[in-house]
């Protein structure tokens, strides 16, 4: 081989290493921006402007009546449309819960209650290829942690099986989502 044509083939190998390793960290990025190396998951910055707004739970009040707190829930806007579409959450879909207190007032209307600062959020981002078999926050197709107020960045949760999935039971028929509250996804016409 001569000289000129080693040179050519060292060159094209030193250009498409570095090409092979975008490509492959794009595809990591492609699945969720939400989602670390590792599977560690976040609260997305900014989520109330980035995601679309897709339904609010409103959890009674356990010493009386009333609200006791009230949950709205966003989710990203392929993750809307891929679900109208096919009634399945499309890999790298998140659902962020945001938790909020609430404050109670009779007034002329009746008794009211309304949403005051956030307690907590938790964070879900659909797996379909079990990326992080090793990490005890993901498993039956989901990434799954809870935040306090003060660290949206570090989850408080542990393992997905004994933080989380109990409250999820009921919703294992629905790939462990409760449904009920997001009309907006609604695949029926």
């Amino acid at each position: 081989m001569s000289l000129r044509n080693k040179i050519i083939t060292t060159l094209g190998l030193a250009l498409a290493v570095p090409a092979a390793i975008f490509a492959l960290q794009a595809e990591e990025a492609q699945f969720s921006p939400y989602v670390g190396a590792d599977g560690t998951l976040s609260v997305p910055d900014n989520y109330r402007d980035n995601l679309v707004f897709i339904g609010t739970w409103a959890i009674h009040n356990k010493e009386g009546a009333g609200v006791g707190g009230i949950h709205n829930v966003y989710t990203n806007a392929e993750a809307v449309a891929h679900y109208r579409e096919t009634g399945e959450w499309l890999d790298g879909a998140v659902i962020v819960k945001e938790l909020l207190e609430v404050e109670a007032a009779k007034m002329t209307t009746g008794q009211v209650s309304w949403a005051t600062e956030i307690s907590g959020w938790f964070v879900m981002v659909k797996d379909r290829e079990g990326r992080f078999p090793d990490n005890r926050l993901w498993g039956n197709g989901w990434g799954w942690a809870y935040f306090n107020p003060d660290d949206p960045k570090n989850t408080i949760s542990t393992n997905f099986r004994a933080d989380c999935l109990g409250c999820h039971i009921p919703a294992r028929g629905t790939d462990w989502i409760f449904m009920d509250g997001y009309q907006s996804l609604s695949t029926e016409e």
